[in-house]
């Protein structure tokens, strides 16, 4: 199938395996917990909240710590802990099981966009609309950051990062695409491609990015750091997310024309058609076995895709097998990077 297959798709509508309804403002975060019972939400609505995967009724109460707008959640590598980062510029930490915030980190100056944790589960990083990257120290538990960085360009720069499978660099995202030393925070190389998501590759050879202009997805080489490919997606605006499936065989990408969109990530052809939504897609995560995709959308809800169901119907079963470098993946989790502050898009 190849790119231009898409336009005689599109006619196909696929409706989600589940609705989550209930935020009363755009779903601006979903993960997936351990156990595939269970997945998380965060909104513009200032609220996280937990839902049981097959019915798609809220768990307990919301949880929340003032009204703030909450712009990006990841979870933790051992599956307890969310992070959230907000409008207010706070990094909060949530225990899943309570329900609970157990800490709250306060240093940056705009809000907080974006959230990853370390592959170690021992740091979190916060890119925020003051033009930093904050490195915080999960252990000590203070507000105390084990560094930070500092964009050399204008405020409101920066909308995503991600670390690099080792630990060893940062990539962040905004009007261009930055790679630091992760230990010195010195810049290593400047890649001139605006961007509202990135996603490394779990053998850390190639870096991926969603364009902000022109919908295009465009793979990196991470020794050399020259363009590998560019995707010609068909997206009409920019994407949002991007979401590497857990066998690495598979890129999920959310753009706001309201689609979501499958991709084979070894050939960079489209799998299926376009995944319909009421309104603009903000993010976008895989189940930690791959079997699902969850969507957060301007409409207020969140959704599920069987992704099992929509790469077999295809003909791509291949791709719903492990890849040669599956032990060495990156946790799903960490996907989550790509999410991004949705009031970022109205700010050019």
């Amino acid at each position: 199938m190849s790119a231009s297959d898409t336009g005689t798709q599109e006619t196909l509508v696929r409706e989600p395996h589940q609705k989550f309804k209930g935020h009363t403002k755009s779903v601006s975060g979903v993960i997936h917990l351990p156990g595939r019972q269970r997945i998380i939400t965060c909104s513009n609505d200032g609220s996280l909240r937990l839902w049981n995967c097959k019915g798609g009724l809220q768990i307990g109460k919301d949880w929340r710590d003032g009204e703030s707008t909450v712009n990006a959640i990841a979870l933790s590598p051992d599956g307890k802990t969310v992070v959230s980062g907000s409008h207010d510029g706070a990094v909060r930490l949530w225990d899943i099981e309570r329900g609970k915030m157990i800490n709250k980190w306060t240093g940056h100056s705009g809000e907080a966009q974006a959230i990853c944790w370390g592959r170690d589960g021992k740091r979190v990083l916060s890119c925020s609309g003051d033009g930093t990257t904050r490195i915080w120290n999960v252990e000590s538990g203070d507000s105390e950051t084990l560094g930070s960085i500092t964009t050399l360009n204008a405020k409101f720069d920066w909308r995503t990062m991600v670390y690099s499978p080792d630990q060893t660099m940062i990539a962040t995202g905004g009007r261009d695409i930055k790679i630091w030393d992760a230990k010195t925070f010195e810049l290593l190389t400047t890649l001139a491609e605006q961007t509202h998501s990135l996603v490394w590759a779990a053998d850390g050879k190639t870096l991926i990015s969603g364009s902000h202009g022109g919908g295009s997805i465009i793979t990196w080489n991470t020794t050399t750091w020259k363009r590998i490919a560019l995707w010609p997606t068909g997206y009409r605006n920019c994407i949002h997310a991007i979401a590497i499936s857990p066998n690495g065989r598979i890129l999920a990408s959310a753009s706001f024309d309201q689609t979501a969109r499958l991709w084979n990530l070894e050939s960079g052809q489209p799998i299926s058609s376009a995944l319909q939504h009421p309104a603009r897609v903000s993010c976008i995560s895989f189940l930690a076995d791959g079997k699902l995709l969850a969507t957060g959308c301007y409409d207020n809800n969140a959704y599920t895709w069987d992704v099992t169901a929509i790469v077999k119907e295809a003909g791509f079963d291949d791709l719903l097998l492990d890849s040669d470098v599956s032990d060495n993946r990156i946790p799903s989790t960490c996907f989550l990077l790509t999410l991004i502050s949705p009031f970022f898009s109205f700010r050019y």
